[in-house]
């Protein structure tokens, strides 16, 4: 294999960046409307029965909540365990596109699978559709990451990486309104399935994510950088696989940045995903109400990007993430104190202020300390991976102690302890005071 593969992609070239960025705009629509705004509070009410929300799953009873989280974790399970294959495999070949290509697809299939979903008889349906449709958006997510630091210099990386985020929410906040309209108006519209104007903003998202992830792919290019492929691309696969983690064993700064990255992205994603259960659960907020609380978020969450993109150009990448951490500690401790609409909005504006800095940061942050390399798919890979198996470990523990106590807020509540130890772990970082970050 050509270990100096010549690079395709011209740096900071803003028909390029407008493609990637793009895919966010497509994609966001899936965490808005699927896992934060509307099918978390839809899913809780048509699987709820005279006021009870245990359902059967392969002949065990287990709260619908708790069964909701622990899916999403086993989604994250599997991309985590596929990922590192599948983007090693790309970065041989060099074919990342087609990946990307992939999951993308497989996710809108599992958005349109959810107009199907109309309530307990169609659970196992329901379940598979979010199941496709987190694998699908997280496993394309990988090979869209891997193109930032080769299409953006280092000095521009948190600028797009960022502009990335904020055409997300600015985008999925239209068709959220959109959706919203239709809900609040059903009656006017004649529709009396009150479960239809919902199945429908599921089938919206899939065409929404589907018609605009073709501006990227019309225009961003196929490879990231040229490359013969030689022998059995699985065996390669492999190989380079191998390859980062022993460069990863060798980096111990890199190495503890992902650890650190592994603990408060565990809390961040957790929080994200179930933030609207917990409102319908414990605040008992209606739809109406959560799609406000999420729009607030995500028009906060602008800002917050940019905000936290700025911070880190006057302090440093490190700083800032310390910032962002010790704030969402604040916000987990917070929550038992969380009873009323009002407080619920409060916390959704603080959650908005550092959701999308966090994000942002950690991807540009990462992208900047990972060695100048033709393997950019491989190291990202190891980032999805921490990122998906964190996922998965704070939704399945969440789904447990969901389980077990009858109550989110002690779900909540636990992951200060996973926020307090990245921040020892960012703590550390800053005293080896790396150049690059």
């Amino acid at each position: 294999m050509n270990q100096q593969a010549e690079v395709l992609i011209p740096r900071n070239d803003k028909k390029t960046i407008f493609a990637w960025v793009m895919y966010d705009w497509a994609n966001s629509v899936y965490i808005l409307v699927i896992t934060s705004a509307i099918f978390p509070a839809y899913y809780n009410q048509v699987t709820r029965l005279n006021g009870s929300g245990v359902v059967e799953i392969f002949g065990f009873p287990i709260e619908n909540t708790a069964l909701y989280s622990i899916n999403m974790g086993i989604a994250f399970g599997i991309v985590a365990l596929l990922s590192p294959l599948l983007s090693s495999i790309s970065d041989y070949t060099g074919n990342q596109k087609w990946f990307m290509r992939m999951f993308c697809y497989m996710g809108v299939l599992g958005c349109l699978l959810l107009f199907g979903f109309e309530g307990r008889d169609q659970l196992y349906l329901g379940l598979a559709g979010v199941l496709l449709s987190t694998i699908g958006y997280s496993g394309s997510i990988v090979f869209y990451n891997a193109y930032l630091p080769v299409i953006a210099t280092e000095d521009f990386q948190d600028k797009v990486s960022a502009r990335g985020f904020s055409y997300g929410y600015f985008g999925s906040t239209i068709l959220l309104l959109v959706n919203l309209a239709l809900i609040m108006n059903q009656k006017k519209l004649g529709v009396t399935d009150s479960t239809f104007m919902p199945r429908l903003a599921f089938l919206m998202t899939g065409i929404w994510w589907l018609g605009f992830a073709q501006i990227t792919f019309s225009r961003l290019p196929n490879r990231i950088s040229k490359k013969t492929p030689e022998g059995k691309y699985l065996l390669n696969g492999f190989r380079e696989l191998a390859k980062i983690w022993n460069r990863l064993k060798r980096e111990r700064f890199l190495r503890t940045f992902l650890l650190s990255f592994f603990f408060y992205i565990m809390g961040v994603q957790t929080v994200l995903f179930m933030a609207a259960s917990f409102g319908e659960k414990e605040i008992h907020l209606g739809v109406t109400q959560l799609i406000i609380t999420i729009l607030l978020l995500e028009y906060v969450g602008i800002g917050g990007a940019y905000l936290f993109a700025w911070i880190s150009k006057k302090t440093g990448n490190l700083r800032s993430l310390t910032v962002a951490v010790i704030t969402w500690i604040g916000i987990c401790a917070g929550s038992i104190f969380i009873n009323t609409p009002l407080h619920f909005y409060i916390a959704g504006v603080f959650i908005g202020l550092v959701m999308g800095g966090i994000q942002s940061l950690s991807r540009s942050t990462y992208s900047k300390l990972i060695p100048k390399t033709d393997n950019n798919a491989g190291y990202f890979s190891f980032y999805d991976v921490c990122e998906k198996v964190a996922m998965m470990c704070g939704l399945v523990i969440w789904g447990y102690m969901d389980n077990l106590t009858g109550s989110m807020r002690y779900s909540i509540m636990s992951l200060v302890i996973w926020f307090a130890i990245s921040l020892v772990l960012l703590f550390r970082l800053q005293r080896q005071k790396p150049g690059t970050a």
